[in-house]
Protein backbone atom coordinates (compact mmCIF):
# COMPACT_ATOMS: atom_id res chain seq x y z
CA UNK A 1 0.00 0.00 0.00
CA UNK A 2 1.12 3.43 -1.10
CA UNK A 3 -0.31 6.42 1.26
CA UNK A 4 -0.05 9.57 -1.01
CA UNK A 5 -0.79 13.06 0.74
CA UNK A 6 -2.07 16.11 -1.74
CA UNK A 7 -0.85 19.34 0.37
CA UNK A 8 -0.30 22.89 0.54
CA UNK A 9 -0.03 25.28 2.85
CA UNK A 10 -1.46 27.55 0.88
CA UNK A 11 -5.53 27.05 -0.67
CA UNK A 12 -6.86 27.21 -3.94
CA UNK A 13 -3.25 25.64 -5.75
CA UNK A 14 -5.66 22.87 -7.31
CA UNK A 15 -5.11 20.26 -4.32
CA UNK A 16 -8.14 18.53 -4.59
CA UNK A 17 -8.93 18.30 -8.15
CA UNK A 18 -5.36 16.40 -8.46
CA UNK A 19 -6.47 14.83 -5.55
CA UNK A 20 -9.68 13.78 -7.39
CA UNK A 21 -8.57 13.16 -10.87
CA UNK A 22 -5.00 11.51 -9.82
CA UNK A 23 -6.97 8.80 -7.53
CA UNK A 24 -9.55 8.03 -10.49
CA UNK A 25 -6.39 7.32 -13.15
CA UNK A 26 -5.01 5.21 -10.10
CA UNK A 27 -8.47 3.25 -10.06
CA UNK A 28 -8.83 3.16 -13.66
CA UNK A 29 -5.92 1.03 -13.81
CA UNK A 30 -6.57 -1.61 -11.70
CA UNK A 31 -5.18 -0.44 -8.17
CA UNK A 32 -7.91 -0.60 -5.35
CA UNK A 33 -7.53 3.05 -4.79
CA UNK A 34 -9.28 5.08 -1.39
CA UNK A 35 -9.40 8.97 -0.78
CA UNK A 36 -9.83 10.16 2.42
CA UNK A 37 -10.47 13.70 2.56
CA UNK A 38 -9.46 15.45 5.29
CA UNK A 39 -10.84 18.68 4.66
CA UNK A 40 -13.55 20.52 6.53
CA UNK A 41 -14.46 21.88 3.39
CA UNK A 42 -15.27 18.53 2.09
CA UNK A 43 -15.00 19.29 -1.65
CA UNK A 44 -12.77 15.62 -2.36
CA UNK A 45 -16.50 14.28 -1.16
CA UNK A 46 -18.45 17.47 -2.69
CA UNK A 47 -16.70 16.34 -6.50
CA UNK A 48 -17.62 12.15 -5.84
CA UNK A 49 -21.35 13.22 -4.15
CA UNK A 50 -20.71 11.56 -0.82
CA UNK A 51 -21.59 12.95 2.22
CA UNK A 52 -21.00 11.37 5.98
CA UNK A 53 -22.99 8.85 7.57
CA UNK A 54 -23.43 9.65 10.72
CA UNK A 55 -23.38 12.83 12.80
CA UNK A 56 -19.75 14.44 13.43
CA UNK A 57 -18.47 11.11 11.74
CA UNK A 58 -14.67 12.47 11.10
CA UNK A 59 -14.25 14.01 14.38
CA UNK A 60 -15.34 10.04 15.49
CA UNK A 61 -13.09 8.60 13.61
CA UNK A 62 -9.84 10.69 14.89
CA UNK A 63 -11.41 9.87 18.54
CA UNK A 64 -11.97 6.19 17.76
CA UNK A 65 -15.56 6.44 18.67
CA UNK A 66 -16.27 5.28 14.84
CA UNK A 67 -13.76 2.79 12.83
CA UNK A 68 -12.37 4.36 9.64
CA UNK A 69 -13.26 1.43 7.74
CA UNK A 70 -17.28 1.81 8.52
CA UNK A 71 -16.86 5.34 6.67
CA UNK A 72 -15.27 3.76 3.58
CA UNK A 73 -18.13 4.74 0.78
CA UNK A 74 -18.34 3.22 -2.49
CA UNK A 75 -18.15 5.51 -5.61
CA UNK A 76 -19.50 5.54 -8.87
CA UNK A 77 -16.36 4.77 -10.02
CA UNK A 78 -14.88 0.86 -9.89
CA UNK A 79 -11.65 0.09 -7.98
CA UNK A 80 -12.72 3.92 -6.01
CA UNK A 81 -13.74 4.35 -2.58
CA UNK A 82 -14.22 7.16 -0.53
CA UNK A 83 -13.97 8.33 3.35
CA UNK A 84 -16.11 11.98 3.02
CA UNK A 85 -15.05 15.01 5.24
CA UNK A 86 -17.31 16.89 7.33
CA UNK A 87 -16.75 20.15 9.17
CA UNK A 88 -16.05 18.35 12.54
CA UNK A 89 -12.93 17.42 10.81
CA UNK A 90 -12.22 21.17 11.42
CA UNK A 91 -11.61 19.97 15.40
CA UNK A 92 -8.62 17.04 14.98
CA UNK A 93 -6.27 19.41 16.31
CA UNK A 94 -8.25 19.85 19.46
CA UNK A 95 -8.67 16.10 19.17
CA UNK A 96 -4.78 15.19 18.92
CA UNK A 97 -3.36 17.35 21.75
CA UNK A 98 -4.94 15.37 23.94
CA UNK A 99 -3.44 11.91 22.64
CA UNK A 100 -0.47 10.46 23.50
CA UNK A 101 1.87 9.61 20.28
CA UNK A 102 -0.82 11.84 17.95
CA UNK A 103 2.13 12.08 15.63
CA UNK A 104 0.67 8.38 14.71
CA UNK A 105 -2.43 8.54 14.76
CA UNK A 106 -3.54 8.38 11.07
CA UNK A 107 -0.82 6.13 10.09
CA UNK A 108 -2.23 3.72 12.67
CA UNK A 109 -5.86 4.33 11.23
CA UNK A 110 -4.92 3.18 8.22
CA UNK A 111 -2.76 0.30 8.79
CA UNK A 112 -6.09 -2.04 8.99
CA UNK A 113 -6.42 -1.38 5.38
CA UNK A 114 -3.23 -2.28 3.95
CA UNK A 115 -4.31 -5.57 2.94
CA UNK A 116 -7.39 -3.82 1.36
CA UNK A 117 -5.94 -0.68 -0.99
CA UNK A 118 -2.76 -0.12 -3.36
CA UNK A 119 -3.05 3.69 -3.05
CA UNK A 120 -4.42 5.91 -0.52
CA UNK A 121 -5.10 9.54 -1.46
CA UNK A 122 -5.01 12.28 1.71
CA UNK A 123 -6.76 14.98 0.65
CA UNK A 124 -5.48 17.42 3.20
CA UNK A 125 -6.54 20.83 4.40
CA UNK A 126 -4.26 23.72 3.92
CA UNK A 127 -2.26 25.22 6.63
CA UNK A 128 0.11 23.39 9.22
CA UNK A 129 -0.36 22.47 12.61
CA UNK A 130 -0.35 18.80 14.92
CA UNK A 131 -3.00 17.35 11.79
CA UNK A 132 -0.50 17.90 9.06
CA UNK A 133 2.17 16.11 10.77
CA UNK A 134 0.07 12.98 11.42
CA UNK A 135 -0.37 13.25 7.80
CA UNK A 136 3.20 13.95 7.00
CA UNK A 137 4.15 11.02 9.32
CA UNK A 138 1.52 8.62 7.99
CA UNK A 139 2.28 9.48 3.82
CA UNK A 140 4.76 7.78 1.93
CA UNK A 141 4.89 10.64 -0.65
CA UNK A 142 3.45 13.79 0.18
CA UNK A 143 2.57 15.96 -3.04
CA UNK A 144 2.07 19.11 -3.49
CA UNK A 145 0.57 21.27 -5.97
CA UNK A 146 2.29 24.46 -6.62
CA UNK A 147 1.75 27.66 -9.02
CA UNK A 148 4.26 29.38 -10.37
CA UNK A 149 4.41 32.65 -8.71
CA UNK A 150 6.73 33.44 -5.60
CA UNK A 151 4.18 33.46 -2.85
CA UNK A 152 3.27 30.09 -4.18
CA UNK A 153 6.96 28.53 -4.27
CA UNK A 154 7.42 30.78 -0.80
CA UNK A 155 4.92 28.39 0.72
CA UNK A 156 6.99 25.18 -0.86
CA UNK A 157 10.20 27.10 0.72
CA UNK A 158 8.21 27.33 4.01
CA UNK A 159 7.39 23.56 4.06
CA UNK A 160 10.71 22.36 3.57
CA UNK A 161 11.75 24.79 6.46
CA UNK A 162 9.23 23.27 8.38
CA UNK A 163 10.41 19.53 7.64
CA UNK A 164 13.97 20.09 8.64
CA UNK A 165 12.78 22.03 11.77
CA UNK A 166 10.72 19.26 13.15
CA UNK A 167 12.61 15.93 11.76
CA UNK A 168 10.36 15.14 9.62
CA UNK A 169 11.57 13.42 6.00
CA UNK A 170 11.82 16.03 3.73
CA UNK A 171 12.76 13.57 0.91
CA UNK A 172 9.13 11.94 0.90
CA UNK A 173 7.93 15.56 -0.73
CA UNK A 174 7.34 15.80 -4.33
CA UNK A 175 5.80 18.65 -6.49
CA UNK A 176 4.28 19.54 -9.48
CA UNK A 177 3.26 22.78 -11.18
CA UNK A 178 -0.51 23.34 -10.95
CA UNK A 179 -2.98 26.07 -12.70
CA UNK A 180 -0.01 27.17 -15.20
CA UNK A 181 -0.92 30.34 -17.28
CA UNK A 182 0.80 30.66 -20.33
CA UNK A 183 0.46 33.68 -20.95
CA UNK A 184 2.28 34.86 -17.90
CA UNK A 185 6.04 35.35 -18.53
CA UNK A 186 6.51 34.80 -14.73
CA UNK A 187 5.03 31.06 -14.90
CA UNK A 188 7.47 30.51 -17.12
CA UNK A 189 10.28 31.75 -15.13
CA UNK A 190 9.20 30.40 -12.06
CA UNK A 191 8.86 27.05 -13.72
CA UNK A 192 12.32 27.25 -15.19
CA UNK A 193 14.00 28.18 -11.87
CA UNK A 194 12.52 25.23 -10.32
CA UNK A 195 13.22 22.66 -12.75
CA UNK A 196 16.73 22.61 -11.51
CA UNK A 197 15.45 21.22 -8.45
CA UNK A 198 14.37 17.88 -9.01
CA UNK A 199 11.90 18.09 -6.28
CA UNK A 200 9.15 18.78 -9.16
CA UNK A 201 8.06 16.74 -11.44
CA UNK A 202 8.31 17.25 -15.23
CA UNK A 203 4.84 17.41 -15.83
CA UNK A 204 1.89 20.30 -14.86
CA UNK A 205 -1.43 21.28 -15.03
CA UNK A 206 -2.08 24.13 -16.75
CA UNK A 207 -5.50 26.95 -15.71
CA UNK A 208 -8.08 25.39 -17.89
CA UNK A 209 -11.58 25.68 -18.07
CA UNK A 210 -12.52 21.95 -18.12
CA UNK A 211 -10.77 21.90 -14.48
CA UNK A 212 -13.03 24.55 -13.05
CA UNK A 213 -15.84 22.64 -14.93
CA UNK A 214 -15.33 19.65 -12.58
CA UNK A 215 -17.22 21.36 -9.33
CA UNK A 216 -20.30 21.92 -12.30
CA UNK A 217 -20.21 17.78 -13.26
CA UNK A 218 -19.13 16.45 -9.55
CA UNK A 219 -16.97 13.87 -11.30
CA UNK A 220 -13.23 13.48 -12.96
CA UNK A 221 -11.92 15.16 -15.73
CA UNK A 222 -11.66 11.59 -17.38
CA UNK A 223 -15.06 10.66 -16.96
CA UNK A 224 -16.60 14.33 -18.91
CA UNK A 225 -14.16 15.52 -20.88
CA UNK A 226 -11.74 12.56 -22.05
CA UNK A 227 -9.71 13.61 -24.69
CA UNK A 228 -9.37 17.06 -23.85
CA UNK A 229 -5.48 18.96 -22.78
CA UNK A 230 -6.35 19.48 -19.37
CA UNK A 231 -7.01 15.42 -18.58
CA UNK A 232 -4.16 14.36 -20.80
CA UNK A 233 -1.67 16.42 -18.48
CA UNK A 234 -3.21 14.67 -15.47
CA UNK A 235 -2.54 11.21 -17.40
CA UNK A 236 1.19 12.65 -18.05
CA UNK A 237 1.09 13.36 -14.54
CA UNK A 238 0.22 10.19 -13.39
CA UNK A 239 2.36 8.11 -15.17
CA UNK A 240 5.43 10.26 -13.77
CA UNK A 241 3.95 10.22 -10.14
CA UNK A 242 3.58 6.44 -10.72
CA UNK A 243 6.93 5.75 -12.44
CA UNK A 244 8.30 7.48 -9.25
CA UNK A 245 6.23 6.60 -6.58
CA UNK A 246 4.45 3.92 -7.06
CA UNK A 247 6.40 1.34 -9.02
Amino acid sequence: MVTIALYNLKGGVGKTAATINLAFLSAQQGFKTLIWDLDPQGSSSFYLGAQASVKNESKKILSNEFELMHAIQATPYEHLDVVPADLSARHADVLLHEMKQSRKKIASLLAPLQKKYDVIFLDSPPGISLLHETIFYAADWVLMPNIPTTLSIRSYETVMEYFKANDLDSSKIKCFFSMVDHRKNLHHEVMTEFYKDKVFFKNYIPYLSDVEKMGIQQAPLATFARTSYAAQCYQDLWKEIRKNCIE
